[in-house]
């Protein structure tokens, strides 16, 4: 018995379990390092860990630079995951091919039942780590980031493909900060009816602050429609620096969400276009909410035009013909503000859309939305 009234046998005990978990860790990371040396992968730090898989860093001999190797031990995995999701994970990165989508070079399985998907490393880290080291974008450099993730989603939607965790932690920024979007683990292929329908899905997939009001609800729901809520959510962190709504209050939350509430900090200034996106975006009626290519179309992604310049020159017959450039869009605005839309509700500020104001533009192709980004200094701003 110890002086605290412990007996002797339960501490021995507890020290020899926390000695064999210590030994079996040990033996585990030598394991993966010689299982990856043997495959041309000489590995290096941790990048993340959970209880059944990790994520490392490791420099590839073949292909002289670093990648990310993630390791799934089956053994220790639950049986959902290694039926459902993780077939279709592994599935669905060995087909999909896009720039702004990580690439995975290899996936390998050893016979005591480890997975291996060797994967492209975001140097630059992920989308959340940069907003919180940076703050809030401007518009400019979030229109060019969202355009890259954009692409991607329109890639997977045009191929029957959803992600389903869509969130700022699972996309990667390259060296030049460009987007990549990660983690498939909650994906799959669309399955559709005899008439050709998208079939509801039933399965809660990813986080709660990006989840859309039907999948909070347990609401059967149309994955593609589902990531398009993720995506609003995205942009308004992208360029306010913080969450749309409160997460640690999930009723107040899907109440705020239902009554399609979204306050915007006036001291970001955002432009009417880009909060009209998001709002549509945020559109907790599904029948109405943007698709991809509505997205894509929408005023606020296109690319700002050049300054214009008048011009003056003289014709034959010795007039000047003064031309004039137009610096006005060719369409009205998306959104009008009503007097209601500036009162506070419950803390939240009320944006109004007119119903049928405008039109939508033409949709940008992805091939043409791989901008090159260059960093400002952003402002700071907690999230």
């Amino acid at each position: 018995m110890t002086n605290d009234g412990i007996p002797s046998k339960w501490l021995e005990e507890y020290a020899n379990n926390v000695t064999k978990l210590i030994f079996a860790s040990v033996y585990s990371m030598m394991d993966d390092a010689a299982v990856l040396k043997k495959r041309g992968y000489i590995m290096g730090g941790n990048l993340g860990e959970g209880s059944y898989a990790k994520v490392k860093s490791a420099f590839s001999e073949r292909l002289k630079f670093d990648v990310a190797v993630k390791i799934i031990d089956r053994k220790k995995a639950p049986l959902d995951f290694l039926e459902r999701f993780l077939p279709r994970e592994i599935d669905i990165l060995a087909k999909v091919n896009h720039r702004s989508i990580i690439k995975t070079y290899e996936i390998f399985e050893t016979s005591d039942g480890k997975v291996y998907i060797v994967m492209e490393l975001g140097v630059q880290g992920d989308l959340l780590e940069f907003i919180k080291s940076k703050g809030a974008m401007p518009e400019d450099i979030a229109r060019k980031m969202f355009r890259q993730l954009c692409a991607a989603i329109k890639y997977c939607h045009d191929s029957d493909i959803v992600h389903r965790d869509l969130k700022c932690e699972n996309l990667l920024l390259d060296k030049d900060y460009h987007i990549k979007l990660s983690d498939f683990g909650f994906s799959k292929r669309l399955t559709r009816d005899e008439d050709g329908k998208i079939i509801h899905s039933k399965t809660f997939c990813g986080s709660a602050a990006y989840a859309a009001p039907e999948v909070l609800q347990g609401i059967p729901y149309e994955p593609k429609i589902y990531d398009m809520w993720s995506l609003g959510v995205i942009l308004y962190i992208m360029v306010c620096g913080s969450m749309p709504y409160d997460d640690s209050n999930i009723r107040k939350m899907l109440r705020l969400q239902k009554e399609h509430r979204v306050h915007f900090p006036k001291s970001k200034n955002l432009t009417m276009e880009c909060k009209d996106l998001i709002y549509r975006m945020l559109q907790p009626d599904v029948a109405r909410r943007l698709h991809i290519d509505d997205v894509l179309s929408h005023v606020w992604m296109q690319p700002p035009k050049p300054k214009c310049v008048s011009t003056t020159s003289v014709m034959k017959n010795g007039e000047s013909s003064r031309t004039e450039c137009d610096h006005k869009p060719n369409h009205k605005s998306e959104v009008q503000v009503s007097s209601k839309s500036e009162s506070k509700q419950a803390g939240h500020s009320r944006l109004e859309v007119a119903e049928g104001v405008g039109k939508l533009g033409e949709i940008v192709k992805p091939d043409n939305l791989a901008d090159d980004v260059v960093l400002p200094q952003f402002e700071n701003t907690e999230i």
